[in-house]
């Protein structure tokens, strides 16, 4: 199977790469980055990444809508990180590079001639509303007006905006992916080392998660499946901040952590340049429409995903 994967030098996109080679798969990455930025991989495994990685801005035809000839499977992870303060300039570049690559993906398989089949574009489980109580699934979900919920409704709007004959599409409303390499668990475990593992706010807000294992696993049955429309890429128990952070300190063996505040918060992720929004948001999402297919996660619960990651 030839996979082409845009987006494909980051957290995400390495971790997918490795898993579609793993299984013998051809893996074409299309990237911003002239070569592969990561530290996690051997000299040779960079070299073997930047071989299979092509040039793109993510925003204009170019030489490398070769590689949609005779593949297999798009999958588009391309987008700016979250992780940063919501400037106007960041709010503006974060949404820019989701609907670019999109709309110019769209157009580049409308062009293709020999096409893939299947079409995975990245989405976001902070669609849905800040919930505390409801859980929500596809059919079920409440989507809002902010900032966040906005970026990925435009995003799915761009990317469900163009119908391709015998092309099947999947929105992945990805919840946080927790792996080692990158991602947020990184910078979680850092602040359990030094003692700040405690709660964020109030605690009560859900935080749905994801093992990168189990992420993988889930594009892969995707791409076998008959599945189109939005998916939930999110584990089906999601736990609250308090009791997430209680089983990250106990997995790393740590017997204390500092709670804090909203205010504090409010100080903390302005000095290191990111919002609280990504902690204090209440993400509640269940899986339904993967599970109904028939997904079996390897992970279900936080406890056994941190044990075998820490």
């Amino acid at each position: 199977m030839k996979i082409v994967i845009a987006g494909g030098t980051g957290f995400l996109g390495i971790s997918l790469s490795q898993y579609f080679e793993n299984r013998g798969d051809e893996v074409i990455t299309l990237s911003r980055s002239a070569t592969t930025q990561k530290s996690t991989l051997s000299a040779v495994e960079v070299r073997k990444r930047d071989s299979q990685t092509t040039y793109w801005n993510g925003k204009d035809l170019g030489d490398w809508t070769v590689h949609l000839e005779n593949a297999d499977v798009l999958i588009n992870l391309a987008g700016k990180s979250v992780d940063c303060r919501y400037t106007h300039a960041n709010k503006k570049a974060i949404l820019s590079s989701r609907i670019d690559s999109t709309r110019v993906l769209n157009l580049a398989m409308t062009n293709a001639i020999n096409k893939p089949k299947v079409f995975l574009n990245a989405s976001t489980a902070t669609i849905y509303i800040h919930s505390e109580t409801q859980m929500n699934t596809e059919e079920n979900g409440m989507i809002g007006d902010d900032f966040s919920m906005g970026i990925g409704k435009a995003w799915e709007k761009e990317f469900f905006s163009t119908t391709i004959e015998d092309v099947r599409k999947v929105a992945l409303r990805t919840s946080i992916v927790l792996g080692n390499d990158g991602g947020a668990l990184p910078k979680m475990k850092a602040i359990t080392r030094v003692g700040m593992g405690g709660k964020n706010g109030r605690g009560i807000q859900f935080v749905s998660w994801i093992h990168i294992n189990d992420f993988c696993r889930s594009i892969g049955f995707l791409i076998q499946s008959n599945l189109e429309g939005v998916v939930n890429i999110t584990a089906p128990k999601p736990e609250t901040n308090a009791d997430f952070m209680r089983q990250l300190r106990k997995s790393m063996n740590i017997p204390f952590g500092i709670s804090q505040p909203v205010w504090l918060l409010e100080l903390g992720t302005s000095l290191i340049g990111t919002e609280t929004e990504l902690l204090l948001k209440s993400r509640n999402v269940y899986p339904q429409r993967l599970l109904d297919a028939g997904f079996e996660f390897n992970y279900k619960d936080v406890e056994s995903s941190l044990k075998e990651l820490i």
